[in-house]
């Protein structure tokens, strides 16, 4: 894995240093490189078949498109291989020659069309050169995933680069690895919304295969993949991303406030989701004939928290679970957000709430929490218990702004969840060993500052919060060390609630101020 991310960051740092001197932005530069990312991928699939087929073909009958399809192989005819445009003279149009073989591939291939990007024309001929000799470096030998593992690099690194832009399309992989841990997609229709490069699908995909071995390397069969993302150019990473990894789903492009475009295929037996928080001025005219998307009314907050919650929610079919990033100060929002966060706690669909500390994002320093539902918990002994789980002292430093969960952390927050449902916990990565530290004998316990099963009633008794730290508490033992980045940690998280929270009661004064004077009139 050192060795990999070594690999990763030298082609990185290429990349990165062609950019820089281009006359490029990070945007326009982002998409042409994970473009050819996905070609360097598609010719190594398609020359790999190539040998394979080459056994089968025989006198009478000789191997064509159909056959390479049939085996879930990308067709390239011979002007869309890669080698046919390193061996391009630098005196030839080379932007124009990718545009082609991009152009050719998808009208070869109907599962990609309308998504690869065909505007090489904007890189000056040098770049695009050292463009191609930088994919044709990358080893062949490398064990895994390689493609779908550099693109997914790629996407986190521009992420980081595009600073807001980046967030919108890039959810961290520890983040979406803890999600699928908890929900455990093994088999189903897997559904986001707001779906943006597909990270929820490829480690969805991912943990299926690390469950059935003898599916590796080849396409997922047991998840169908449904997403939906409002900006066009996100919908294209998405799918090149889902090629990359040896996968297919239907990701259509639409605004998920007003569009459900998948209302023939839901309701879904998994929904995950990372949906941009606090968003303000959704035209809630348009909403309200969608009772069966927002079953739990409308909130009267300009903020688009609680309709995301229910998207998510209404989306579910009857057993079925949801996982989703969430900014913290949903968990104790009030007002009409709290009646409705009430009605689903009544209706036992939270089944468990995790804290996330800072620094997880490229984009925002703030935390976060992730929300699960199960909307089959009603019938188990769980029905009347939350779950809650402070991760926020779990995590490992990558550099001084960015810290990330490693997956033997993130096994073990799943693990806390399984022994919760009263399941078996794993050790793929060394996480029931971590495990074991805490639950010696293998059985779920309350641990002071790490976990707490809470009843209905205490969470009434909380004013419906959903805050893990109202619930877990501090650990026991003695004092340690002030930590004053943490501490400030914790008093920025506080403040965030606070200042939404002034907002929203600034807002309804202004809106009963108005409705006074106008009843003066």
């Amino acid at each position: 894995m050192n060795n990999d991310k070594k690999i990763w960051d030298r082609l990185w740092e290429a990349a990165d240093e062609l950019r820089a001197n281009s006359k490029l932005k990070m945007s326009q530069f982002s998409t042409p490189v994970l473009g050819l990312v996905f070609l360097r991928y598609a010719d190594h699939k398609f020359d790999d078949a190539e040998k394979r087929l080459k056994d089968k073909s025989t006198g009478r009958r000789k191997i064509n498109k159909a056959d390479y399809q049939a085996d879930g192989i990308l067709y390239l005819r011979n002007s869309a291989r890669f080698q046919t445009l390193l061996d391009l003279p630098e005196s030839a149009n080379i932007g124009e020659e990718i545009n082609h073989a991009m152009k050719a591939i998808e009208q070869d291939n109907p599962s990609v069309a309308g998504t690869l990007p065909q505007n090489y024309q904007i890189l000056e001929n040098a770049t695009l050169v050292e463009l191609l000799k930088l994919m044709q470096s990358i080893p062949m030998d490398i064990e895994g995933d390689v493609f779908g593992k550099i693109y997914e690099y790629f996407l986190g690194k521009f992420a980081s680069k595009e600073g807001q832009r980046g967030g919108e399309f890039f959810t961290p992989t520890s983040l979406v690895k803890l999600i699928v841990g908890v929900i455990q997609p093994f088999s189903g229709r897997v559904f986001d919304p707001c779906c943006g490069s597909g990270g929820m699908f490829v480690q969805s995909a991912a943990f299926v295969r690390n469950h059935r071995k003898n599916q590796k390397g080849k396409p997922v069969s047991e998840i169908s993949i449904f997403g939906q993302e409002r900006a066009e150019e996100t919908v294209k990473l998405c799918k090149m991303n889902l090629a990359v990894h040896g996968l297919e789903g239907d990701i259509r492009e639409g605004n998920a406030y007003y569009e459900f475009l998948h209302s023939n295929s839901g309701p879904f037996d998994f929904v995950m989701a990372n949906p941009p928080f606090n968003v303000n001025k959704v035209d809630r005219k348009m909403l309200k004939d969608q009772k069966r998307r927002f079953p739990y009314g409308m909130p009267r907050v300009d903020n688009a928290n609680y309709l995301w919650i229910q998207i998510f929610y209404s989306s579910l079919k009857p057993g079925g679970r949801a996982g989703f990033v969430m900014s913290n100060a949903a968990a104790d929002a009030r007002a009409s957000e709290l009646e409705i966060r009430r009605k689903i706690i009544e209706d036992r669909a939270v089944d468990v709430m995790v804290a996330v500390g800072s620094n997880f994002f490229h984009n925002v320093t703030l935390p976060c929490t992730l929300w699960f539902f199960h909307k089959g918990k009603r019938d188990t002994v769980r029905a009347d218990k939350v779950l809650f789980i402070d991760a926020r002292h779990t995590y490992t430093q990558v550099d001084r702004a960015h810290r990330e969960f490693t997956d033997t952390q993130t096994e073990y927050l799943a693990n806390i969840a399984r022994l919760y449902r009263g399941e078996k916990p794993e050790n793929l990565f060394g996480g029931a060993d971590m495990l074991a530290e805490q639950f010696p004998d293998g059985k779920y316990v309350d641990v002071p500052g790490l976990c707490k099963v809470a009843s209905i009633e205490e969470i009434e008794a909380q004013g419906w919060s959903l805050n893990p730290g109202r619930y877990v508490g501090v650990a026991d033992g003695p004092e340690e060390d002030f930590d004053f980045t943490e501490r400030l940690e914790e008093l920025a998280e506080e403040l965030e609630g606070l200042n939404t929270e002034a907002h929203r009661l600034e807002e309804r004064i202004s809106e009963n101020v108005n409705k006074l004077l106008e009843g003066e009139g």
